[in-house]
């Protein structure tokens, strides 16, 4: 029985290793600059589970990566208005396309689903209300601000 537990505790240690490490979302909008009128902001973010904690695939936006699904992140990335695509990789391919327009905010949530040899992380649009909920969680995992 002591066996098991230890067990679960090491688990524990090891899948809290996998979270994000950075400053919370609130700590973090201080320094975040402000949306230029030109542009649309996407904010990427994957809350933080125990389901697939060592999957981190890349995010791509229109083919170019931008970040990395990590439990417990976020990121953003300021886009030119219009058509997009998120996507993300792990044994299947699982793409998002979305619009946005000049000076629009999309929040991007990941989330990993059963695959048949990895899981499959997956792209969703959220409101507004929702992602600003998990996002309070999450710490920051991009570049830092310049």
């Amino acid at each position: 029985m002591k066996i098991i537990k230890l067990g679960a505790i090491a688990l524990l240690a090891a899948l809290t290793g996998c979270a994000a490490t950075g400053p919370k979302f609130a700590d973090q909008q201080v320094s975040t600059p402000k949306l230029t009128a030109e542009q649309g902001r996407v904010y990427f973010y994957r809350v933080n589970s125990f389901v697939g904690g060592a999957l981190r695939p890349d995010i791509k936006l229109d083919g170019a990566a931008v970040g990395q699904s990590k439990p417990g992140g976020y990121f953003y990335v300021d886009a030119a208005p219009g058509a997009h695509e998120a996507q993300t990789s792990t044994e299947a391919t699982n793409k998002l396309t979305f619009v946005l327009d000049k000076g629009e905010t999309k929040y991007v949530r990941t989330s990993v689903s059963m695959g048949v040899l990895v899981g499959h992380v997956k792209p969703e649009l959220v409101g507004q209300e929702e992602a600003l909920k998990e996002l309070s969680e999450l710490s920051y995992i991009g570049a830092p601000a310049k």
